[in-house]
């Protein structure tokens, strides 16, 4: 046999035995990665085996969930299922949805940190503030920003509060004579941006007259005004204005859009009606909760009111939006209906928890 043959079959052998080695460990991963699914599922089965739940599949979990069929499904399950149901996203991956109040307080009233799994997509885009922080350094955070919200301090914000809402209503009594419909969001927006520039930034002007740009990108203030001519017709922020004043106009919006509540009475409220409009604040707070839900990982095993338990480990959603609409909570929770939130009138103290509450 010649050399260059004999080289050629020992070559041949040595990929075969590489792709033989390589084979069986393949095999041997795939093999591991089995055991970690099926023990990992048959723990999470035992864990919810206290917690019913619509029918899913053993691999794909909840897939009548998917789509914007989703909200609606979870509705199904709050009225159907008491208190919680595990949601299956896939085979072992599977959370414990909250919507019952007294669920919430034993959650809320513990330390248990946020799911990582969850929360670490915000970071590139948020950055690890009080929404993402956990533990020490989330009250580290807390303790310094607390005293920019006490009363005395906000006090002095209110005529500015005040001056930029009147500029509002003073265009809209411009444009009320006109025989057309007012598109009142951009208004409600340039109105907020023009609050908090006011009182967060000391900005002495008004955009809400001179519109809003970059000043490094137009050159200076006075020619940030007039570029700022007739931008105002644009739609709020979804270019240049901050996130928090969009999710404040929104919030204003439904406000005043609600049934039973007059722009009028929002903002040129009397004394003795102020009461009255907190009450449609918190009504419209408890429809449309501005933060729907947060996830927790228990650090350690839970006991629930009702007896049911679980252990150190499993993710717990609380569902904001699920317990605002839990018609157990609330009747009728579809219905904007104020009166819910009478000075009178009794309710659980983790029935309404728009802003979330304990430890974020």
């Amino acid at each position: 046999m010649s050399v260059s043959a004999l080289s050629s079959t020992r070559f041949t052998g040595s990929i075969s035995g590489f792709l033989q080695v390589a084979s069986v460990l393949g095999l041997l991963l795939l093999l591991v990665k089995a055991v970690q699914f099926y023990l990992q599922r048959q723990w999470l089965l035992k864990a919810f085996q206290q917690f019913p739940s619509p029918p899913f599949h053993w691999f794909f979990g909840h897939k009548q969930f998917q789509g914007d069929k989703e909200l609606q499904q979870i509705m199904t399950c709050v009225e159907n299922f008491p208190s919680a149901f595990p949601r299956w996203f896939w085979g072992s991956k599977a959370y414990l949805i909250v919507y019952d109040p007294d669920y919430m307080k034993v959650i809320l009233g513990r330390s248990d940190p946020k799911a990582n799994g969850v929360y670490r997509l915000l970071a590139p885009w948020i950055g690890y503030g009080l929404l993402l922080l956990n533990g020490q350094p989330w009250f580290q955070h807390r303790r310094m920003l607390t005293p920019a919200f006490h009363y005395d301090i906000l006090k002095p914000y209110v005529k500015n509060m005040a001056d930029s809402i009147r500029l509002m209503l003073d265009k809209w009594e411009q444009l009320a004579g006109q025989d057309s419909s007012i598109e009142i969001f951009q208004h409600i927006s340039l109105m907020t941006l023009d609050t908090v520039m006011k009182c967060a930034f000391s900005h002495n002007g008004s955009v809400q007259v001179d519109g809003w740009c970059d000043q490094a990108k137009e050159g200076s203030a006075a020619e940030c005004g007039r570029a700022g001519k007739g931008q105002e017709e644009k739609t709020f922020g979804f270019s240049g204005h901050p996130l928090t004043c969009q999710s404040e106009s929104a919030l204003i919006l439904w406000v005043s859009s609600l049934p039973d509540l007059h722009i009028g009475l929002y903002f040129r409220d009397h004394l003795d009606q102020i009461p009255y409009t907190t009450m449609c604040i918190k009504e419209a707070l408890r429809l449309y909760p501005p933060v729907p839900g947060i996830v927790r990982e228990l650090s350690t095993s839970v006991t629930f009111p009702d007896g049911r338990s679980l252990p150190k480990g499993i993710q717990v959603t609380l569902s904001i939006y699920g317990l605002h609409h839990n018609p157990k909570v609330w009747p009728n929770p579809e219905v904007f209906d104020p009166s819910r939130f009478a000075p009178d009138s009794p309710r659980h103290s983790h029935s309404f928890l728009p802003f979330s509450g304990g430890a974020r």
